[in-house]
């Protein structure tokens, strides 16, 4: 909860003393860091550490690695995008408030009824938001990536293997409502 509340408050910050464009590198390090700590959440699914079934928690996890490693630390270009802005702003209130919330259930065994409230109501607008956000940083990283070939695998190899980023991007944005 710490590293989104602090996403949270560098990119409104940000937003406040500049403008979009700088976003990204304004909340780059914690941002990268708190989205890849929240694999841990899949491996306490595995070990039952937390009840949270890993059919969802894996794709959940997985897309937002996708965006953030595979699209916003890979290509450059992307970072500057208002989705840039309203991608973490979706990210970080939704993990402030899921993270209070079963915090707050551990520790005093129940959930406070405004949490509860705002763990299953803010979803309605914050859910398609970020969808949006990410599908959108995706469909622009497209030119990016198809430009680069970065992460491709040409044939002839010796593992006579071929793999082209390109058409793994789209073939995300096509599973990417369902899976998510």
């Amino acid at each position: 909860m710490a590293g989104f509340l602090s996403v949270l408050f560098m990119t409104l910050t940000t937003l406040k003393e500049s403008c979009h464009e700088h976003v990204y590198n304004a909340v780059e390090k914690p941002m990268l860091l708190a989205q890849t700590a929240a694999i841990m959440e899949i491996f306490h699914g595995l070990v039952g550490l937390v009840r949270s079934p890993i059919t969802t928690t894996l794709p959940q996890i997985g897309s937002r690695l996708f965006v953030t490693w595979g699209i916003l630390w890979s290509f450059p270009e992307t970072r500057t995008h208002v989705l840039v802005s309203s991608l973490v702003i979706n990210w970080s209130i939704t993990e402030i408030i899921r993270y209070s919330f079963f915090g707050t259930k551990e520790a005093l065994g129940f959930a406070l009824s405004w949490l509860l409230w705002l763990r299953y109501s803010t979803f309605l607008v914050l859910y398609p938001t970020g969808i949006t956000s990410e599908v959108g940083l995706i469909y622009i990283g497209l030119q990016y990536i198809k430009g680069s070939e970065k992460y491709c695998i040409r044939m002839p190899n010796q593992f006579n293997f071929s793999f082209y980023y390109f058409y793994a991007a789209i073939i995300a944005l096509g599973i990417y409502v369902p899976a998510t």
